[in-house]
């Protein structure tokens, strides 16, 4: 069974830093895409960044630059490192995983089966 728990989220302020931690349990780490998206109170799912199986990453436009996906295979975590926060970034973060081949595919949310509960990350102006 697999398995995804996200933590990290918080309270920041504008222009601040957060990490996002997602452990994997089920031995998907590695064989399957991962990836992170956001959800805005009355928005549709967003995704944010992806990593697939070759280890090639994904950025949607509105964190490039800002957000870095990495990886533990010693932890079977994937992390979000968030800089330059804004009010806009402010949302529930998910992690994502399943074996998604289409490399459009990467940062939509129908393409992937198993979800993790959330993290919430709040920035203030």
């Amino acid at each position: 069974q697999v398995q995804l728990v996200e933590s990290g989220g918080g309270s920041v302020q504008a222009g601040g830093s957060l990490r996002l931690s997602c452990v994997v349990s089920g031995s998907t780490y590695g064989r399957y895409s991962m990836a992170w998206f956001r959800q805005a109170p009355g928005k549709e799912r967003e995704g944010l960044a992806a990593v697939d199986q070759a280890g090639t990453l994904t950025y949607a436009d509105s964190v490039k630059g800002r957000f870095t996906v990495s990886g533990d295979s010693t932890k079977n975590a994937l992390y979000l490192r968030m800089n330059a926060l804004t009010p806009e970034d402010t949302g529930m973060y998910y992690c994502a995983t399943h074996y998604v081949t289409s490399a459009g595919s990467r940062l939509i949310a129908a393409a992937y089966t198993y979800w993790g509960q959330g993290t919430q990350v709040t920035v203030s102006s």
